[in-house]
């Protein structure tokens, strides 16, 4: 089967991107299974009920997130009413939300996907060496297709969770630095990895701000606001064949198709 993971959606642009590009991409490359992470699909930062179902409706089958899924606040209202809607499985448990899904195919079979966060860098919750591992034999007990969102900053610790993951799962996917990588490989044991699967969004501009803020932030170290630019936009990800029988991919392709006239 083929399952498509579309990489950080930001903004208006980055939704305009999947309405648009990833019907025909569907029907072209015969795809079977959309997953996209989504944390900054509104205005640049968090989610909200609204863009959330707007998502679903574009045949994306499972949303994924990362640290800026509680950005906005009327997020802790709703994200237990959607279940393909997940949060990193290693922030603490009382948070509201899931970590992982398991959606059901036609064919009897299931699909697994994990959400994890790195630390990188990043905040300092639980880690998701030791939590992948314990979600990953509750989601085998169902099946063998398992892909996991590792939403971090560095590309050391993604790598090394591909390795530590090789063979336990369908494919380890990166997110968070919206700059897609070209180190997409399967790994010996039969795990697809890439460090970023990309952005989807404006990419005239500094991973998706207006070009202006960003410079002049660095110029003055000076808090601005964060504009979303708007022009040159594009949709990015990688798709990944997997066996159904065994978990195990058979190839990952990276994807980068541009919306016309953006």
């Amino acid at each position: 089967m083929k399952i498509m993971f579309i990489g950080d959606i930001v903004g208006g642009p980055g939704r305009m991107a999947v309405r648009e590009l990833l019907p025909p991409l569907i029907s072209k490359k015969k795809i079977d299974f959309v997953i996209a992470n989504c944390e900054n699909v509104a205005a640049g930062f968090g989610v909200t009920r609204k863009v959330v179902e707007e998502l679903f409706s574009c045949r994306i089958d499972v949303l994924t997130s990362g640290n800026h899924i509680w950005n906005k606040r009327e997020v802790l209202e709703f994200i237990g009413d959607f279940e393909r809607l997940l949060r990193p499985a290693n922030y603490p448990a009382t948070n509201p939300g899931s970590g992982t899904v398991l959606i059901p195919l036609e064919t009897g079979e299931y699909v697994g996907v994990l959400n994890l966060a790195g630390r990188i860098f990043m905040q300092p919750i639980d880690c998701p060496f030791v939590t992948a591992k314990n979600k990953i034999a509750e989601l085998r007990k169902k099946t063998k297709i398992i892909i996991v969102d590792i939403h971090a900053e560095a590309t050391s610790e993604k790598k090394a969770l591909g390795w530590y993951l090789d063979g336990e799962v369908s494919a380890v996917l990166g997110t968070h630095t919206h700059v897609q990588t070209a180190d997409e490989e399967i790994l010996p044991q039969g795990t697809a990895f890439i460090s970023d699967a990309g952005m989807t969004g404006p990419f005239d501009s500094v991973i998706g701000i207006k070009k202006e803020t960003i410079i002049e932030r660095f110029l003055t170290q000076m808090p601005n606001k964060f504009d979303l630019a708007k022009d040159d936009i594009r949709m990015q990800g990688v798709i990944v064949n997997v066996d159904e029988s065994s978990g195990k991919a058979n190839s990952i392709e990276r994807i980068s198709v541009k919306l016309k006239d953006s």
